[in-house]
């Protein structure tokens, strides 16, 4: 069977055309080749940004524990005193005091509640909830941890009166409102100490 070919093909031009096609598909496997080393360069860059991501969220864990175990500590030796000391002007004759007081699931080790201070006398107990600056959520979380205190009383036959409070150093008005409105003590930073907001008609809330 004689085959037809296109006039004018020769040799030289069909060898020309498979040299330029082969030397086509050497550029596309080198173009690929990049392309795979620099996605594998993509992929540990990746990998590398995230390990040190994590070690950075590490890194921040432990100094948010460290600030916590600070902010405990000025608790107990700045704020709590001076706490006690105005609610003892009011009256109160609070005679023991505690910071960071955990109450545990009974039979367990469980946390159900933490106060941040403890006042106590024989017939009130005052739960505070010291806040560098607070927010509303702050405040029912507050009323929450103040009715499992409550809880933790009648299970031990605590028949004494408990209270509520927030000492707070930076305040709005609006949220000073909120946590009056909800029959907590408003404790407020005034320069190097600390005051009892107590408004005229101010009915604290009892649990």
């Amino acid at each position: 069977m004689e085959i037809d070919y296109p006039k004018g093909l020769t040799f030289e031009k069909v060898w020309a055309a498979l040299m330029e096609d082969r030397e086509s598909q050497r550029q596309g496997f080198k173009e690929l080749r990049e392309s795979q080393r620099e996605t594998d360069r993509q992929l540990k860059e990746t990998d590398r940004k995230m390990k040190e991501a994590e070690r950075l969220v590490m890194e921040t864990s432990r100094q948010m524990g460290l600030l916590n175990n600070r902010f405990g500590e000025m608790v107990e030796h700045l704020v709590a005193p001076s706490i006690v000391e105005k609610f003892n002007e009011l009256g109160f004759n609070f005679h023991k005091y505690g910071s960071n007081v955990r109450l545990k699931k009974p039979g367990t080790k469980e946390n159900m509640a933490e106060i941040d201070i403890l006042l106590e006398n024989s017939d009130t107990v005052i739960a505070v909830e010291v806040k560098t600056k607070a927010t509303q959520k702050d405040v029912k979380e507050h009323a929450k941890r103040m009715q499992i205190l409550r809880q933790n009383a009648d299970l031990n036959k605590d028949k004494r009166r408990h209270h509520g409070a927030i000492a707070v150093a930076i305040l709005y008005d609006s949220l000073r409102s909120f946590i009056l409105k909800n029959g907590f003590y408003l404790i407020e930073q005034t320069g190097d100490t600390v005051c009892i907001n107590i408004p005229e008609g101010f009915s604290p809330k009892e649990w």
